[in-house]
């Protein structure tokens, strides 16, 4: 067994690279060894912005010699007249071997020539030379670029490679046009701390020799080192650090040896609201806020960086950062008095000048069209007239915010900054609150929105804008998702769900698709594929987060079912808590107790020609038909069992319709299987309908739950 240790040494990575080069190499290296039948027994993966490196150890220094059956070509072909053909010959040329060894075997597909062919075992170190570069080349990410003047694509230029098996160098070569990268054990240490050439002895020796030379490669301990170093730091100044986990994922791939520093600022730009000054400190400098350790609300004037310099230059480094942040705050400071200066409203007409869309008009045209899809939902939530006028602001003034100087300058304030000025501007609370809502969710487990203007608001700007992209042709396809079409239909489904709205999502689908085919002079409605994207998205949200079996979220959606499509998309409430109910009742083992009773109906019934709503008997039912007890009784339990399924209809209280059907399907177990049992398809076809006719009634009762059809059995 040996070890062996790559390294590719770089100009300082993108940060977000390094996670996903090494993600990549986990994902492909172990595979590739597999397929060369090499298993070592563990690989250890590093990266730094200046490295990418893996440690493989205990890996077989060569492989195993193994005895492989090649498949040829079909006897017809390989021999004629008992005489090999150039097909066989050929066959017998390529695997190297004698038309002798040819082996003639029967297959299910008829007789095929084999040959069994030693291979001998190749020396590890052979493979590896030819992986290595394919582990490198192969790597995939944004903003690749060739350097100098060749074709190797990465993103920044390879400057060194170091390759050891064990103590010896693997000679390895990168060729960039006129450029060659060769292997060596020289490696690089910190840019600071160690500027000297790094010598590695042997693979093994990679960590501990890199750590002597002021260099991390494990980014866990990078990151272990950063956290305690953040914290150390806060309680040095009787803070509290706020760690953003994205932040501190993003500073371990800065840094090769991580020094947290303390800096401050002037106590005046605490005037400014928190959240800019939170997005200039995370977003843009890359620095921790502190509070004081009483809450998160308490801004101090410090940050804490982490320094991937000298630590004896704390002092030294804290004041350069400190005149960067003031730098920053002061914009921040300039940019918000002079926003503070306008009303909220007076910024509308530029909205005219920013682009929604080229073909769907500027941003103010969205406005106007979220105010009136803003109207149609308060209609359906018969809200009152003081909720109305909130809604109304809400809508008008969502979207002001994007022309202020401080959104401009810091674009993921968007809403935060709306809010601010609104109140600034005199508007109510629950106006200001709900512009900002009015964007979330803004992606999983984000916070929900609150005010019922925030709600509504949100529901017609994301309504808007998947009308209107589909409305272009423009639908999601594959990974494609340029507009976030799926996360705004995740979000108004979610929405709805959360805060128990009770809209009709498909009849303002059907009203924007209206007003979209007559406000662009086009025939092509978009409403069917907004249908069925949303019965998509449903479908993935009740499988993936509401954790409902797929067969069960097939029998309440159905199967380009029309009348569930509407059903659903008419009450997404109702999809909801069947779905929750379906599960629950499957999981209790009611669901056990009907299953094979209504199924067997269901699927007899599609014999025959009655519709998939009514449920009345008793204008459908023709009793002097009857010629045995259990179809008198089967009738008289679908007139008992009426009621009860408009009950759980009306309350939505599905418990009412299960328990309905638990105690009908004793009296169609009779009526299939008793001694009064009938053969539904009798030969007079009266009698054979009004038979068809029972189970089609029962059918459509138990759809008012689900299509028993879609379901599994357990």
């Amino acid at each position: 067994m040996a070890n062996f240790l790559l390294e590719v040494g770089t100009e300082e990575l993108p940060a977000d690279f390094v996670n996903s080069a090494i993600a990549q190499w986990q994902a492909k290296i172990p595979s590739s060894l597999s397929e060369e039948l090499l298993y070592p027994a563990r690989i250890e993966y590093y990266g730094t912005p200046r490295r990418l490196a893996i440690l493989i150890k205990d890996i077989p220094e060569r492989q195993v010699d193994r005895e492989e059956e090649i498949k040829g070509p079909p006897v017809k072909a390989a021999f004629k007249d008992g005489q090999p053909t150039k097909a066989a010959a050929g066959f017998a040329r390529k695997q190297g071997v004698d038309l002798e060894d040819l082996e003639i075997r029967d297959t299910p597909k008829g007789e095929f020539v084999f040959v069994q062919k030693q291979i001998k075992g190749r020396q590890t170190t052979e493979i590896l030379q030819e992986l290595c570069l394919q582990w490198i080349t192969g790597l995939e990410g944004k903003r690749f670029m060739r350097w100098g003047d060749g074709d190797l694509r990465f993103p920044r230029p390879i400057r060194w490679l170091v390759a050891l098996w064990d103590s010896e160098v693997l000679p390895l070569e990168l060729i960039n046009g006129s450029e060659r990268i060769k292997s060596d054990r020289t490696t690089r240490g910190h840019r600071v701390l160690h500027p000297d050439p790094v010598i590695i002895t042997q693979a093994t020796d990679y960590v501990e020799t890199m750590r002597s030379a002021a260099v991390e490669v494990d980014s866990t301990a990078r990151k272990e080192k950063i956290q305690a170093g953040i914290l150390a730091e806060a309680k040095s100044i009787g803070a509290q650090a706020q760690i953003d986990p994205d932040l501190l994922e993003e500073v371990v791939n800065l840094v090769e040896y991580p020094t947290a520093v303390t800096g401050k600022f002037e106590a005046d730009f605490l005037k400014l609201p928190t959240e800019v000054i939170i997005t200039v400190m995370v977003s843009h400098q890359r620095y921790f806020p502190v509070h004081q350790e009483d809450g998160e609300h308490n801004l101090l004037p410090n940050f804490i960086t982490i320094s991937n310099g000298d630590p004896e230059q704390k002092n030294v480094i804290a004041e350069g950062n400190g005149r960067v942040i003031r730098a920053r705050l002061a914009d921040a400071q300039f940019f918000y008095q002079a926003d503070c200066d306008e009303h909220l409203d007076t910024y509308l007409p530029q909205l005219e000048t920013v682009t929604f869309q080229e073909d769907l008009g500027s941003m103010r045209d969205k406005v106007d069209r979220i105010i009136d899809t803003a109207k149609m939902i308060a209609d359906q939530l018969d809200v009152n007239e003081s909720q109305q006028n909130e809604i109304e602001s809400t809508a008008l003034l969502c979207k002001a915010d994007l022309v202020t100087q401080m959104v401009y300058e810091f674009p993921e304030l968007q809403g935060v900054m709306g809010e601010k000025y609104a109140l600034v501007s005199g508007e109510s609370l629950t106006v200001a609150k709900g512009i900002f809502e009015h964007y979330l969710p803004r992606g999983a487990d984000d916070l929900m929105p609150t005010t019922l203007n925030g709600q509504v608001v949100g529901l017609a700007d994301r309504l808007d804008t998947l009308i209107g992209i589909f409305g272009l042709g423009m639908i999601p396809t594959g990974s494609s998702d340029p507009f976030a079409l799926r996360r705004a239909a995740n979000g108004i489904v979610n929405i709805t769900w959360e805060t128990n709205l009770a809209i009709n999502l498909n009849q303002l689908l059907e009203q924007g698709a209206a007003d979209f085919v007559s406000a662009h002079s086009t025939q092509q409605s978009p409403i069917a594929a907004l249908q069925e994207f949303f019965i998509q998205r449903l479908r993935t949200l009740l499988q993936d987060e509401k954790k409902i079996d797929y067969d069960l979220v097939n029998a309440v959606l159905g199967d380009a079912d029309p009348e569930y499509t509407v059903r659903a998309l008419t009450d997404l409430l109702d999809i909801r808590d069947r779905a929750l109910f379906l599960q629950q009742t499957r999981d209790n083992g009611k669901l056990n107790e009907i299953y094979e009773t209504i199924n067997r109906s269901a699927r007899l019934a599609a014999k025959g020609d009655l519709d998939t709503q009514t449920l009345d008997p008793q204008e459908l039912i023709d009793p002097n038909l009857f010629e045995q007890s259990s179809e008198q009784a089967f009738y008289e339990a679908l007139v008992e069992l009426l009621p009860q399924t408009k009950a759980s209809q009306q309350e939505r209280n599905y418990q009412l319709l299960i328990d309905g059907l638990v105690k009908i399907s004793l009296v169609v177990s009779n009526f299939f299987d008793g001694e009064n049992s009938v053969l539904v398809m009798a030969e007079n076809p009266e009698v054979k309908r009004n038979r068809l006719n029972l189970l089609g009634l029962l059918r459509n009762h138990a759809r008012v739950l689900a299509d028993f059809g879609a379901i599994v059995k357990g």
